[in-house]
């Protein structure tokens, strides 16, 4: 009888230690500053801890951020960034100066619990590869001599697209020229310092350059009858647990079944341009939203079970100053100015209970004054920056009035628009204007910093039925 009790004990202590291993995941957001228009680090600490948010990745080692960081319980991901690999890989004692100063001098204030060395270099046009691995142990060789390697892990985010095969999953491959000088060096380093593979994952590039073969429900987390792979017969409801199973088949087909992973980035923005697919406020609120819902009440994917998934959403506000498409400016979960794109649940208790909507949806405040009203799906406006500089606001609604030909008759004295007379409301009827006027193309909202994009329709207050095209 002792010894059955002993062994129902142990099964329940197994049991028990499976239910743990199996739990809920973590999501961090990540925090970039390509603006002009973001509130202060100070501000953001505080919008991160009102919505639970305990987790942050940042692009670098700002002095103001990570200060306002300390002593907030939010862990932090801090960055070396591409252009210092070089150097980092060839003298020691730059990186010795450069944990000093980065770390050492916030650490434990600041809760830095890992380094990401450099972002997505294998696409890097420098070609700053051959510098990633000597980079990593040089950091690392600091940290130690710091005494804190136990505490900081390193590690560095790679691109999806360093997979050579990723469909089915489980012929997940990386590409052959990237494995022998830089992949098993990473991972060899990364077992050897009990660390972990940072992965950037965007099923919105894969879905929108391939709309027509890939289901937008299986790419947003809804209800849709999966994918099975013809390789090992698992069961996919989603295309990004696929995509970060095709990493670890790729990770396995070199024999490194052993190195865990986090998902350093992962979105879906909430506007693009025309032939960007899928881009809109709607799809966005899905994907993040039923992706938390997926991380913090689930387990692992159809290959990892026991793994829970770890990831960043991208990215914490929409910044204005970054290049490229529409799309690159519109991942936020933010406007700059603290109010929500969307609403999505961010904590554990939200996951259970609360839905993903478009803001537009509900009452809410827009990101001048006034109330929201529902507005068509693809339809944007252009508001006045109220933080940006009183004389470079009065410069650009000059311009837009003048020579960029905007129609600011309703704005003058007596008209129907000229109240509230303030600078910033008639900057924002005359940016629309000019925005509108010009079929909303991009860089017709930026006046240097002065005005932004939304996606919600702004009061009336401020515009005219003629001025919302």
């Amino acid at each position: 009888m002792a010894s059955q009790a002993f062994y129902l004990l142990v099964s329940i202590i197994v049991l028990l230690s499976a239910i743990v291993v199996s739990g809920s995941g973590s999501v961090g957001i990540n925090y970039g500053r390509v603006a002009n228009n973001l509130p202060s680090p100070e501000k953001v600490v505080e919008l991160l801890k009102s919505q639970g948010i305990n987790k942050v990745k940042l692009y670098d080692t700002d002095a103001t951020v990570l200060t306002a960081l300390a002593d907030s319980g939010i862990t932090v991901v801090v960055a070396l960034p591409n252009e210092l690999l070089s150097s980092t890989a060839a003298d020691q004692s730059f990186a010795d100066n450069w944990v000093e100063a980065n770390i050492t001098k916030f650490y434990p204030k600041t809760k830095i619990e890992a380094i990401a060395v450099g972002n997505e270099v294998f696409v890097d046009p420098a070609n700053t590869t051959k510098y990633l691995v000597p980079a990593m142990k040089n950091i690392h060789a600091s940290l130690v001599k710091s005494k804190l390697d136990s505490a900081i892990k390193i590690s560095s985010p790679i691109a999806f697209s360093a997979l050579k095969t990723s469909y089915p999953s489980s012929a997940g491959s990386f590409k052959p020229e990237l494995i022998e000088p830089v992949i098993k060096p990473m991972l060899d380093f990364l077992k050897q310092t009990g660390s972990y593979l940072m992965v950037n994952a965007y099923p919105f590039f894969a879905y929108s350059a391939n709309s027509d073969q890939i289901s937008l429900d299986y790419a947003l987390f809804k209800d849709n009858p999966g994918v099975v792979d013809s390789g090992n017969g698992l069961k996919y409801s989603s295309l990004l647990e696929a995509q970060i199973d095709a990493v670890f088949a790729a990770m396995s087909a070199i024999k490194y079944d052993d190195v865990k992973m986090v998902v350093t980035e992962t979105g879906w923005p909430s506007m693009g341009d025309e032939d960007e697919i899928g881009a809109n406020e709607s799809n966005a609120a899905s994907y993040n939203g039923n992706l938390v819902r997926k991380v913090l009440t689930g387990n692992g994917t159809p290959l990892r079970p026991q793994d829970p998934l770890n990831v960043y959403l991208f990215a914490l506000f929409n910044e204005n100053q970054k290049p490229g498409p529409t799309s690159e400016r519109n991942y936020g979960l933010f406007y700059p100015n603290e109010q929500k794109v969307y609403n999505i649940p961010l904590t554990k208790e939200e996951a259970k209970t609360g839905e993903s909507t478009p803001v537009n949806s509900n009452t809410s405040q827009v990101p001048v004054a006034g109330e929201v009203s529902k507005a068509k799906v693809g339809q944007t406006w252009c508001v006045a920056n109220g933080k940006a500089d009183e004389k470079k606001l009065q410069a650009a609604l000059d311009y837009a009035c003048g020579e960029g030909k905007a129609d600011c008759s309703p704005i003058q004295p007596g008209a129907t628009c000229y109240n509230p007379n303030t600078l910033e409301a008639h900057a924002s009827y005359a940016f629309n204007s000019y925005y509108q006027k010009n079929t909303r193309a991009t860089g017709t909202c930026e006046f240097g910093g002065a005005a932004y994009v939304v996606s919600q329709r702004p009061s009336m207050l401020f515009f005219s039925p003629r001025n919302f095209f």
